[in-house]
């Protein structure tokens, strides 16, 4: 039964019609009730039939009173990292390693609540428990009887079982790599962290940090990620290892839980050292696999990079002004370095600016050293200056510490030992410093790429920079409150997936030709919320109504559109 409007001449009528078979079976309607014309009919008297309706076949008329709105839960964004989750086969593979009899309650649902976190909006793990009860709805999470303490047994039991779920991660991985061939890069970061007590085994060391200018208690978390930008391994470091001690564990590990028969490992200047080059050599042999390298050479470092740059730097120049004059790229040459291939590459414009930036220094220097002097001698002229009165010893402290600040001490060098302020500019180094400007030294042991794809290869490695900044920024690494290194570890390894989760997301934004980074479009499905509404005792639950951008998104990230949460 339903209302029909006809119209009979210039008016149109409200009639309550009746849909209905004849006895052949064919579908026909009549008419119940002719309710009136419809220009008569007011807000009051449809109100009205509405009631009368309703009283008629029994029903109360519903009561403002009996109306309970729930809170609104976040849903959106969960639900599209759930999909990825389980696509990725994260949620088996860690019901798998962490399976116990024991447990009361579901690790693999608290620690992909934890990840989720990191992405939606990082908090303590104390703010997540009220985060899980009070904000959102992760599918198969199920808050009501969950305490901080279950959230610390997971982590728990995450690292007691660590080399099962890193065995695990591993498992899911391998599909997406090529077994044949894998460009691994390599870098190391550091990580603030709280507290003073030690520990037993503390990785919380004071070391250089790489956030601040100065040392940080702190421990060094290492990734390990594919020339496409997937991260596939962590390790977790004292807060003052050097950074050259590092590179060998992971690669034995890759080489451990993949099956691949070449390693190309890519990684930056505080990486190299001809222990690590000689260290790859011989895994190569004990292995019987190809392992090669790209490392990054500190040239400043090398007092034998003098004499190769004044021989090659002419040469990168020449080059150089040739692609200034419709060339496209930078200029490359490469030679040989203590008996490996050296790869030189010079940026013009990048060589310029560092140039223009190291003149202005010494020019800096150069003025405050004369000013120095011009007081010392109107002191000893009789002509002293306002405040206090200068002595050399003073003034060659100040000018040395304005040397240190700008890190120009093999150029500007104050003569401290001198019973007179004096200082001397070393116009050979200062010449050496320059034709280093703008130039990337690599070593490698790759034959079959050319100088310039060797060069290319390696800038890729800043997509791995990127994720840390991902790490610190969105993910919230840091600050770390935990002190006992096992939580340490966790926290670390639920940040990584959180990372491992954020760069597939940016990877199938990427191949859809979608303008949203990851940042965005989480931001933008998390407006999807699940709403519960109480009517008369009868609980109904819905999800937001899909606005065409967010349609957009599931399609580009290849996840079907939510569901209400009881639906699932």
């Amino acid at each position: 039964m339903y209302v029909r409007v006809t119209k009979s001449g210039p008016r149109r009528y409200l009639r309550l019609v009746e849909g209905y078979r004849d006895q052949e079976g064919k579908v026909k309607q009549r008419t119940v009730a002719n309710l009136g014309r419809l220009d008569q009919f007011g807000e009051d008297k449809v109100d009205g039939l509405i009631r009368s309706l309703q009283r008629a076949v029994g029903r109360s008329e519903p009561d403002p009173d009996a109306l309970e709105f729930k809170r609104a839960r976040a849903y959106g964004d969960l639900w599209t990292l759930h999909q990825i989750w389980q696509e990725l086969g994260f949620d088996q593979a860690l019901r798998k390693a962490l399976r116990s009899s024991h447990r009361e309650f579901d690790a693999e649902s608290l620690i992909r609540a934890m990840v989720f976190n990191r992405l939606a909006v990082p908090r303590s793990k104390r703010g997540v428990l009220e985060w899980l009860q009070e904000d959102v709805r992760i599918p198969g999470v199920s808050p009501d009887q969950l305490h901080h303490e279950h959230l610390m047994r997971a982590m728990d039991a995450l690292i007691n079982h660590s080399e099962r779920v890193e065995q695990a991660i591993a498992g899911q991985f391998k599909p997406l790599l090529d077994h044949e061939f894998s460009i691994v890069f390599w870098d190391i970061t550091t990580v603030r962290i709280h507290g003073e007590k030690e520990v037993a085994e503390d990785l919380r060391k004071h070391g250089k940090s790489k956030d601040i200018s100065g040392i940080s208690r702190q421990f060094a978390l290492g990734v390990a990620q594919t020339s496409d930008g997937l991260p596939i391994a962590h390790e977790v470091f004292e807060g003052n290892v050097a950074e050259t001690h590092t590179l060998a564990p992971v690669i034995r590990r890759l080489l451990s839980q993949y099956p691949i028969k070449r390693v190309v490992v890519v990684a930056d200047r505080g990486l190299l050292s001809l222990d690590n080059v000689d260290t790859l050599d011989a895994l190569a042999e004990q292995e019987g696999l190809s392992v090669d390298y790209i490392l990054a050479v500190p040239g400043r470092r090398y007092a034998e990079f003098t004499d190769l740059m004044a021989e090659l730097h002419p040469q990168l120049e020449e080059q150089a002004a040739a692609k200034q004059q419709g060339q496209e790229g930078e200029a490359v040459t490469e030679t040989l370095w203590q008996g490996r291939r050296l790869i030189v590459a010079h940026n013009a414009q990048r060589a310029a600016e560092q140039r223009a930036s190291r003149r202005h220094k010494i020019q800096r220097l150069d003025q405050l050293g004369e000013a120095l002097a011009r007081r010392l001698d109107n002191q000893d002229a009789g002509k002293p200056g306002r405040g206090r009165r200068s002595t050399d010893r003073s003034a060659h402290q100040r000018f040395h510490q304005q040397v240190l600040r700008r890190q120009l001490t093999n150029i500007v060098k104050a003569d401290l030992g001198a019973e007179t302020f004096r200082y001397d500019i070393d116009e050979e180094a200062w010449a050496a410093a320059e034709r280093l400007d703008g130039k990337l030294l690599l070593v490698t042991s790759l034959e079959e790429y050319n100088a310039a794809e060797i060069a290319e290869r390696y800038r890729s490695l800043a997509d791995i920079e990127r994720g840390f900044r991902v790490l610190k920024s969105d993910i919230q690494i840091a600050p770390v409150y935990h002190r006992l290194p096992e939580r340490i570890r966790a926290h670390a390894l639920i940040c990584f997936l959180a990372l491992v989760l954020y760069r597939v997301l940016r990877q199938r934004l990427k191949a859809a030709g979608s303008e949203h980074s990851p940042e965005r479009a989480l931001r933008v499905l998390r407006r999807i919320q699940q709403h519960k509404v109480k009517i008369s005792g009868h609980t109904y639950e819905g999800v937001t109504k899909l606005e065409p951008e967010q349609l957009d998104l599931f399609e580009s990230l290849g996840v079907e559109v939510p569901r209400t949460p009881s639906e699932k």
